[in-house]
């Protein structure tokens, strides 16, 4: 009675857009990549700056919202539909959408608001009304109210109810599957509720809750992983130089991939997509809560996480399953995702047969480090939508909690095709958005990187004084 069902899948291309970015702001995810590092370690941040978390915490609760499962079982189904050489095309819309991410979360922290209780407002909610004011006031309201539903949707859908039933599955599978102790209507409905309640305690208290769990879970769980990854390499190390080949020969020279190169560059660009969410604009929501005085600094610290996403973890998963398993490609999704949390699996039981069971444990740890990360995603757009009022926000994390135990227990693919819809809707309305105020980021970037070449970064900041209309 349980679907395991394949999240849904961006069809916009991130790749496109993040090359005209890369092209208008010179490269800077190259050239800042130093510079990010610094900011991540405080260099130039006071613990007076105005905001909720910091730098580090902002970062690790936007990466719990993206490292999951697309780094696992989304890599498989790509490997899957298109051969080693989707792996090259994913490492390459990574590197691009390190600039859109640069773009979105400057943005998400230069137009924020904090209430009197030092709660921070922020994201597309803020910037994409300034962006299309332009059109008109109606206009403005109507597309950001669109997206705002949007990302509502994906939230509780993709972010809530797919990555329970995701847990669920993995756990009932590592404990027997169908002949476990967790077979049964039963036991998916406590499973559930047990699962919810943890949700529920770290939801509730906010974005801080959030960030305290989140730059602890994080780390250890991309280190666990990573480690994990690396085990197997060695294992199969004299398989590595092999892999590396059909990496970049699949790329430029695809066998049986619908499509040929055009196919396969598809393939990678969709599934890295879906991985860093570079262009979707949730992650400015998230680093929009950072303690700072320069917008642009956020800019510099959110360009990190599609490298990490995407070139780091995403990598590792592709070499480790090519290594391990030398798997073909098949044009055909089949199980969906759970085929390639299959691919991960069998590359894991290579070093031992428990050792699977590994996988289940980071799989968990990933789906609900996403789920708490987007819970909050679509409290923000709760509040723009029904207001900011304690009750208003209160309702909507218990709906969350409540969806997460309908996610365990219930079949949802049709739900889950129209969470495809509604993410594409967010990310159509919000790089619309990022193009018109691409100005207002550079001016802010060139203003960055001379006064740290000045050396007067930490000096009182009055750029905002300046009216938003003569910035846009």
């Amino acid at each position: 009675h349980f679907h395991f069902i394949r999240p849904p899948t961006p069809t916009y291309s991130s790749a496109d857009q993040g090359l005209i970015f890369t092209i208008y702001f010179g490269f800077i995810q190259a050239r800042g990549f130093k510079l990010s590092l610094e900011i991540i370690r405080g260099k130039h941040s006071s613990k007076n700056d105005p905001g909720e978390i910091t730098h580090f915490q902002a970062l690790a609760s936007a990466l719990s919202g993206t490292v999951g499962l697309g780094n696992i079982a989304g890599v498989g189904v790509a490997i899957a539909l298109g051969g080693p050489g989707a792996t090259f095309w994913m490492i390459i819309a990574g590197l691009l959408g390190m600039c859109t991410k640069f773009v979105e979360c400057t943005l998400g922290v230069k137009y924020r608001e904090i209430d009197e209780n030092g709660v921070v407002y922020g994201g597309p909610f803020k910037y994409l009304p300034i962006a299309f004011r332009k059109f008109s006031k109606p206009i403005a309201g109507l597309l950001t109210g669109i997206f705002a539903v949007s990302i509502l949707i994906f939230g509780v859908v993709g972010g809530g109810m797919f990555q329970a039933n995701q847990t669920f599955v993995q756990v009932r599978t590592a404990t027997g599957g169908a002949d476990g102790f967790l077979a049964g209507p039963a036991a998916s409905l406590i499973f559930g509720i047990i699962f919810a309640g943890l949700v529920g305690l770290v939801i509730l208290g906010g974005i801080r809750s959030i960030a305290h769990v989140t730059d602890k879970l994080v780390p250890a769980m991309g280190i666990f992983y990573v480690l994990s990854c690396l085990l197997v390499l060695a294992i199969n190390f004299g398989q590595i130089p092999t892999a590396i080949g059909q990496i970049f020969d699949g790329a430029f020279a695809p066998q049986g991939v619908a499509g040929g190169i055009v196919g396969v560059m598809i393939i990678g660009f969709q599934r890295s997509a879906f991985s860093n969410e570079a262009g979707i604009g949730s992650a400015a929501i998230a680093h929009s809560a950072v303690k700072t005085r320069r917008p642009i600094s956020e800019g510099f610290v959110a360009l990190l996480e599609p490298f990490v996403d995407t070139v780091i973890v995403c990598t590792m998963t592709a070499l480790t399953i090519i290594v391990a398993n030398q798997p073909s490609y098949t044009n055909d999704l089949g199980e969906g995702e759970i085929g390639g949390v299959a691919l991960a699996s069998d590359a894991f039981s290579t070093v031992a047969g428990w050792y699977p069971v590994l996988l289940a444990i980071a799989v968990a740890l990933f789906a609900f480090s996403t789920l708490i990360t987007w819970a909050y995603y679509g409290e923000r757009a709760w509040a723009y939508l029904f207001g900011k009022s304690k009750g208003a926000v209160t309702v909507f994390r218990v709906l969350v909690c409540v969806f997460v135990v309908i996610g365990c227990i219930a079949s949802f693919s049709k739900i889950v095709e129209f969470a495809d819809a509604a993410l594409f809707l967010c990310a159509f309305i919000n790089i619309l958005g990022l193009y018109m105020l691409m100005p207002v980021v550079k001016k802010e970037m060139k203003k960055y990187l001379a006064d740290r070449k000045a050396g007067t970064l930490m000096d009182p900041d009055t750029k905002d004084a300046v009216p938003v209309e003569e910035m846009v």
